[in-house]
């Protein structure tokens, strides 16, 4: 018997799965499955894409001639763009109030003893739960008694309120999976719970902090039904100016705005990836 390495064949390669192995083969299945699904959710998206680039004055796909008339009539038009600058404004707001809010009530949550902390926990979700047109007319009726309608400030509020529990579920995820022994040895040795916090906790948590800041600036972007009852006038966002132009007349105009809002949106998560990944390998 000649020993390992000195020309022992490899028989444990050319073994057949054993009965408790699943191979790709059998799979299949579910890969086909999977990319039915997504081509499902994804294909009419895309769509939207080409029919974007038409010359015709309404939508059609595909279109007959290609044209930028509606990219330069977005761009040139002070109503798109005062709306889309609103909007701007307002998910930047947002997230830079739901992010450390969200972020310190699941860091809280997460190092409480309290019984209390998971009926807190459910609490502080609940506008995840409650169908978003009840939340908008229960904010509108309190901001025409505090007169914030149609208001950046009400609009960034209102958009926090629904930001919040998302910023918490994604930091709580990744607060489940961080030993939180490494802090307290950190505040044995001196530092106060902040300071832990900030050089310990938080540069091994920032992925997900930072996919959460990005989730919280496309929940206040894409949200309508907030805004459609809280904010108008000079503080109309995009997407409520989109809902209007739909309403009023099909404007392909929108196809060239729904287009340039999927590359943002995915060049933001591209980015969250990017960053995120980077600080947590450092």
């Amino acid at each position: 018997m000649s020993a390992p390495g000195q020309g022992t064949p490899l028989r444990w390669l050319d073994r057949p799965a054993s009965a408790t192995q699943i191979t790709h083969r059998a799979r299949l299945w579910l890969y086909l499955l999977a990319g039915a699904v997504l081509a499902f959710l994804l294909i009419p998206t895309l769509i939207v894409i080409p029919m974007s680039f038409s010359a015709s004055q309404y939508l059609e796909f595909p279109p007959k001639k290609w044209s930028l008339r509606w990219y330069e009539h977005y761009f040139s038009s002070a109503t798109w763009m005062s709306a889309t600058a609103t909007s701007l404004k307002a998910a930047a707001l947002t997230s830079l109030l739901a992010t450390p809010i969200g972020t310190l009530a699941a860091y809280g949550l997460s190092a409480s003893r309290l019984r209390a902390a998971r009926a807190l926990q459910v609490l502080l979700i609940t506008p995840m739960i409650v169908p978003v047109i009840l939340i908008a007319v229960g904010v509108f009726y309190v901001y025409v008694k505090v007169k914030l309608n149609n208001s950046l400030m009400g609009l960034v509020l209102a958009h926090t309120m629904l930001a919040v529990p998302i910023v918490m579920i994604v930091v709580a995820s990744a607060l489940k999976s961080f030993d939180m022994n490494q802090e307290m040895v950190a505040r044995s040795l001196g530092a106060s719970r902040p300071r832990a916090f900030l050089t310990v906790t938080l540069p091994q948590i920032r992925f997900a902090v930072v996919s959460s800041a990005v989730l919280s600036f496309l929940t206040s972007f894409d949200e309508v039904i907030l805004a459609l009852f809280v904010s108008g006038g000079p503080n109309s966002t995009l997407t409520r100016q989109m809902f209007l132009a739909l309403r009023d007349q099909i404007d392909p105009t929108i196809a060239a705005i729904s287009t340039i809002m999927i590359l943002v949106t995915t060049l933001m998560f591209v980015l969250a990836q990017v960053f995120g990944r980077g600080g947590a390998e450092r």
